[in-house]
């Protein structure tokens, strides 16, 4: 057997023990909540050792952000293949309708992001992280937005394209504190894509 196939091996092996603690976490933090979990229950959970996983994170902060960076992974899937039949010029309110029916509205993810942004928001080192993950969110949104603007004129109270990646994410975080108290995703999918309507343009090309 040679050292690389071993490698390979134990590479996989890692994969599959990081992705199965990150599946604990979740299913934990969701349950109890960011703070009031340990590293000792989400090795239980996952059935691992302290050594396992610390052999992929330094700690619960670390933890959180590679799940955040999961879902970051995958809401920007969601959005690319909700964009992928717009040409140079997309049709922005039913680009909107698109990405508002697939985007992803986990009420458990939200229990999650919340408690975090919590515990961020008491330390100013964790807050800079997250900062910079909303950062990248914006710049992504800025970008795609870049390249309809020469066909759907932004509403100029936001100024640039910059200014309405800020709308966008504000208008999400808005929809989901909602969807945090009333459970309602279906009512959360509209309300948010007449949000994104009204801000992406004058409102009145969405029925």
């Amino acid at each position: 057997m040679t050292a690389k196939a071993t490698g390979g091996r134990v590479t996989r092996r890692r994969a599959h023990t990081r992705a199965n603690l990150l599946d604990a976490a979740f299913a934990v933090f969701a349950a109890k909540g960011f703070g009031r979990v340990s590293i000792e229950e989400v090795c239980e959970a996952a059935g691992y050792s302290r050594g396992a996983f610390y052999s992929n994170f330094d700690g619960l902060d670390q933890l959180f952000f590679a799940l955040y960076e999961q879902r970051a992974a995958l809401i920007a899937e969601q959005v690319a293949a909700a964009l992928a039949s717009d040409g140079p010029g997309p049709d922005v309110p039913a680009a909107v309708d698109r990405v508002t029916e697939v985007l992803l509205l986990d009420r458990d993810w939200l229990l999650v992001k919340t408690d975090f942004l919590v515990h961020a928001a008491r330390d100013p080192e964790v807050a800079r992280t997250l900062l910079e993950h909303r950062a990248r969110l914006r710049r992504a949104i800025a970008d795609r937005l870049a390249r309809a603007r020469g066909h759907t004129a932004l509403p100029a109270v936001l100024g640039d394209v910059e200014g309405a990646a800020h709308a966008v994410v504000a208008a999400y975080d808005g929809v989901t504190t909602q969807l945090l108290l009333d459970r309602d995703v279906v009512r959360a999918r509209d309300w948010l894509g007449q949000l994104l309507t009204a801000l992406l343009t004058d409102g009145s090309t969405r029925h």
